[in-house]
């Protein structure tokens, strides 16, 4: 009987753009940010660890920049903060025979290697581990004993509201008119350009590298007001300039950074004998200061200046770069794969999670590496491969036709070595890639002509994490996979959807419910250690051999088998 109400269907939204990882320019949480703060020690022992003495070059323009203050008569003491591996001790005492320098960082792991070094010897290096920002210097040297301290590129690996505790340290054990000398990056600098892009920002003028050690870039007037506040007056200050060219690849890099001097006050401001350079009376000072500031324009252009690239610029550019990836292998029953992905300490700073390898890839690799029944001779799409593609790999044994895709490109491009790398060239020409924006038309439509028809198989591992994409994948399901089938087939061999994935923050429910909006009914469900009885028997058919059973990699594993209704 009719209600006599007409219903008016609304026509179908378009398949809107959506891409599962976030992409605006936010900058580091909280969490992440008291993260960085409480294991500074630990990022920079990981990067000694990793880089040894080979990261840094020797500082070997130190005399040519500061010769009138390492040159005073007499024997000197010098204390280099954030010593590193050395590449400032060594050079300094090699130069000059007269100075005793204490050497400190607070990675043990680079206090290790300086007093590995040979030309280390105790009559003239003292190297011990300190946290400028917690331990006192004085535990280890008299208090106003130093002569000169060296801060090359330390102070900007330290947190900005924790600058003044580390200069009211360093003043303890500083002579009265003691002198800093100081080199750091500089606002604008080539390297804080590039971290614009990026979620990299702590606070302002405030970054983390991808390997978890920090940057600070300074302006005269901030460097100005810090160290005047600590009780230090301004010698000299300026910021140099000059671009660095590698003409073989066509790369310009622009660098700026602040030198200065500081010197300690002493309630009265009595100039300093011994260490005045050059020992100028007072009036010849106020003239080379006030020379100085009018000059300080004309240097920024001076490329005269040898320049200390210590963040690691130099090396990337010219083709030495560290490696941010590592290897993986992954282990089937009767073959392994080399994975080349990204490494465990960048991935808290990338924003991509296509470069990582999940549990669920693993398993599902394991799943049909044992049952190529699943793919065999069939049409196979994989949604949200990543840089690893290991199911779409192992699926191109014995499927006719694999398409591994994803929306970000630098996993796209990671994904190709990746195949190259592991697959027989007689399989290459079965597995093709292509970027897959979900609800993307232009790029649905692009998939469709590798597959006229359709495709037999689609899965997707650890891809229903996001609550907005879970729509749009189902919806570019529907739209992918093979609407023409015999009514004869066996519920095995019709068309499926296979989700595996640990739960987080979309439930089953929610998934159910998105399926069915588009004509996805779920045939089977599994988890690991399930007591549950399965809907059907597909998926326990494929856990038939225990071992596999056994090389389950998490207990929080679950995976849905969809069909279209």
């Amino acid at each position: 009987m009719s209600s006599g109400l007409k219903i008016i269907e609304e026509p179908q939204k378009p398949i809107e753009k959506l891409q599962i990882y976030p992409t605006a320019n936010a900058g580091v949480s909280p969490f992440w940010r008291d993260k960085y703060e409480r294991d500074a020690k630990k990022y920079w022992d990981i990067f000694y660890k990793h880089h040894g003495d080979r990261f840094f070059k020797d500082r070997h323009y130190l005399d040519k920049e500061w010769n009138s203050y390492f040159s005073v008569s007499g024997k000197s003491v010098i204390l280099e903060v954030g010593c590193g591996a050395g590449n400032t001790i060594f050079p300094l005492i090699a130069t000059y025979p007269d100075i005793f320098v204490y050497a400190c960082d607070f990675s043990p792991r680079a206090v290790e290697l300086v007093k590995a070094h040979d030309e280390y010897t105790e009559t003239r290096v003292c190297a011990f581990a300190c946290d400028l920002t917690g331990d006192g210097l004085d535990k280890h040297i008299s208090p106003s004993s130093v002569d000169i301290v060296t801060m090359i590129f330390v102070l900007s690996a330290v947190s900005p509201e924790k600058m003044s505790s580390v200069l009211q340290n360093i003043r303890k054990v500083l002579k009265p008119n003691g002198c800093i000398l100081f080199r750091d990056y500089a606002v604008g600098d080539l390297a804080q350009e590039r971290f614009s892009g990026k979620d990299q920002r702590i606070s302002e003028n405030f970054y983390v590298r991808g390997d978890g050690t920090r940057a600070f870039y300074f302006s005269n007037e901030f460097l100005e007001t810090l160290f005047s506040e600590q009780g230090f007056e301004v010698e000299e200050l300026d910021v140099c300039c000059k671009q660095v060219e590698n003409r073989s690849r066509e790369l310009v890099m622009n660098r700026r950074w602040v030198q200065a001097t500081f010197r300690r006050t002493n309630g009265n401001k009595n100039p300093c004998d011994s260490l005045t350079p050059a020992k100028l009376d007072k009036s010849e000072q106020q003239d080379s200061i006030q020379s100085k500031s009018e000059e300080q324009e004309r240097k920024e252009i001076i490329d005269y200046t040898d320049i200390d690239i210590s963040d690691g610029l130099a090396m990337e550019m010219f083709g030495a770069s560290p490696s941010s990836h590592e290897m993986s292998v992954v282990k089937l029953r009767d073959s392994a794969f080399k994975i080349k992905l990204l490494s465990k300490e960048y991935q808290h700073t990338c924003k991509s999670t296509g470069l990582m390898l999940w549990e669920s890839a693993r398993l599902m690799a394991s799943v049909l590496d044992r049952n190529p029944n699943i793919v065999s001779g069939k049409r196979v799409l994989e949604l949200g491969c990543g840089c690893t593609g290991i199911c779409s790999m192992v699926a191109a044994r014995s499927a006719n036709l694999v398409v591994a895709t994803d929306a970000d490109t630098k996993a796209l491009t990671l994904l190709t070595e990746n195949i190259t790398m592991n697959l027989q060239s007689s399989l290459l020409g079965k597995l093709k890639t292509s970027v897959l924006e979900w609800g993307n038309k232009e790029h649905i439509e692009s998939i469709k002509r590798l597959a006229c028809e359709g495709f037999e198989v689609i899965m997707g591992t650890d891809v229903t994490y996001v609550a907005e994409a879970i729509i749009p994948l189902f919806e570019t399901a529907k739209e992918l996979i093979l609407r023409k089938m015999g009514d004869d087939l066996e519920v095995q061999e019709k068309p499926a959807l296979i989700l595996c994935h640990v739960f987080r923050r979309v439930d089953e429910p929610s998934l159910l419910s998105a399926a069915s909006k588009f004509g996805f009914k779920l045939a089977d469900r599994w988890a690991a250690n399930s007591k549950e009885s399965p809907i059907g028997n597909i998926i326990d058919s494929w856990f038939s051999e225990k071992d596999l059973v056994a090389e389950i990699p998490s207990s929080a594993l679950h995976i849905l088998y969809f069909q279209m209704e």
